[in-house]
């Protein structure tokens, strides 16, 4: 395990010794998944949808010649990744993918998707990276791969590890994390001021510490369940047209009929009708992102009376907006 501030960093350094570890400079990332500001990655993430599926910075100032080293596919399309292999053989260090895509809201693995990645990952000698920012610690201890019993190569986790505060971590198989110069003989440099601050670790143990002992994650899935079943309930009665998704603690409203399973599909939700939605929510009190794709959260001191709270304020607000049915 190696320390650091932030989930950025941690994706940073994952591709970095990946690429010490492989020799090989590509990386195989999907559309809709985004890994933080790393160059090599603001590609591809929050795209216009005629920008899916070519190369599409997500800043001014980041190199062509580095977004040409990552190779992007559908979120769900295993036979498009090992398209990729085959045409850039020998050349692809690492895959690295959310194991559930929140950054679109949250499209879940198809079944099959994580174990094949798993498999074509180790049947080319390539490196598989969990980016678990958002799923470490949220939906499990363990990570989502505790929950989906994939094994990565590599795994980054982000705040949620310290409830908030500046702690972030890179992790994986020795043989890779050895890489790293803060081991005796290491050829990949890593260092940072503040990683593994005082601060951001005493929050992360104290964290650990409850989620060890207390039922987090059984109350937080509960509100959950909950939640999104009284949502769905309430789009099916009003007759919206819209879908409701999630997984644990995270809930997402899509306004399209049909559930979402890549980054085309999702990006044909009525965003204008989401924003309003969200707008309309906040005026209200119900505090949900107001950018489209963006996903709700469950926190573990929230009651069945606030999720309750919520669905009759949500059914007030789609009432307004689609008209009494």
């Amino acid at each position: 395990v190696q320390l650091c501030l932030s989930g950025s960093e941690a994706v940073f350094h994952s591709l970095r010794v990946a690429r010490a570890f492989t020799g090989r400079p590509k990386i195989v990332k999907f559309q809709g998944c985004y890994h933080g500001t790393y160059d090599a990655v603001l590609v591809n993430a929050l795209s216009a949808p005629e920008r899916a599926g070519v190369p599409d910075a997500g800043s001014a100032g980041v190199l062509p010649s580095v977004v040409e080293q990552t190779l992007v596919c559908p979120y769900n399309g295993l036979d498009e990744v090992a398209r990729a292999f085959e045409e850039h053989a020998g050349q692809v260090a690492a895959i690295i993918v959310e194991p559930i895509a929140h950054n679109m809201g949250c499209v879940m693995p198809a079944a099959g998707f994580l174990e094949g990645l798993r498999e074509l990952a180790s049947a080319a000698g390539a490196l598989l990276i969990f980016d678990e920012v958002i799923t470490g610690f949220r939906h499990h201890l363990g990570g989502y791969q505790a929950i989906c019993g994939v094994r990565p190569d590599l795994a980054t986790f982000g705040k949620a590890m310290a409830n908030g505060f500046p702690m972030a971590a890179v992790c994986g198989r020795a043989d890779v994390m050895d890489h790293f110069n803060t081991r005796e003989g290491g050829d990949t440099y890593y260092a940072g001021t503040f990683h593994g601050h005082p601060s951001g670790c005493a929050a992360a143990l104290a964290t650990l510490e409850v989620l060890e002992r207390v039922p987090v994650h059984d109350h937080i899935y509960g509100l959950g369940d909950r939640l999104r079943r009284g949502l769905a309930e309430i789009h099916r009665r009003l007759g919206t047209g819209a879908c409701v998704a999630g997984f644990g603690s995270v809930f997402v409203t899509y306004f399209r009929p049909a559930p979402v399973e890549n980054y085309a599909q999702a990006s044909g939700s009525d965003s204008q009708r989401f924003l309003d939605y969200c707008r309309r929510l906040i005026e209200r009190g119900v505090f949900l992102i107001p950018s489209n794709l963006k996903r709700g959260h469950i926190g573990f001191r929230h009651t069945k009376g606030e999720i309750d709270r919520t669905l009759q304020i949500a059914e007030d607000v789609l009432k307004a907006m689609f008209g009494r049915r």
